[in-house]
């Protein structure tokens, strides 16, 4: 019973995420639901400084690999690219192009 609630409350963060309705998510999709580049004025997301929360906004990033992200760069200092984020276990190629539009490293 647990599981098919939180799978439940899932689905409608899913589909408020989707449909707009969470702030901050209109960067992220356009009115097709398709990821888009981040509008003009947009801040990218430091990944240096950035937090849990503030990561698993990102486009393939969930909980786990927002909490490798932090892991590594506490263990390993700051990034010097957004490549290096392929360092980090669970990100590969695929994942760093589909955030690059959305991060920074300054």
């Amino acid at each position: 019973m647990k599981k098919f609630v939180t799978g439940k409350i899932m689905m409608l963060l899913l589909a408020a995420l989707m449909a707009g309705l969470v702030p901050g998510s209109a960067a992220f999709a356009g009115d097709d639901g398709r990821e888009t580049a981040p509008q003009v004025g947009t801040e990218r997301i430091n990944i240096n400084a950035a937090t849990l929360k503030e990561l698993i906004t990102l486009p393939g990033i969930g909980k786990e690999k927002a909490g490798a992200i932090i892991a590594y760069r506490t263990e390993n200092g700051k990034f010097s690219s957004i490549d290096d984020l392929r360092k980090v276990k669970g990100i590969g190629k695929k994942t760093v192009e589909k955030i690059r539009p959305y991060v920074t490293v300054p």
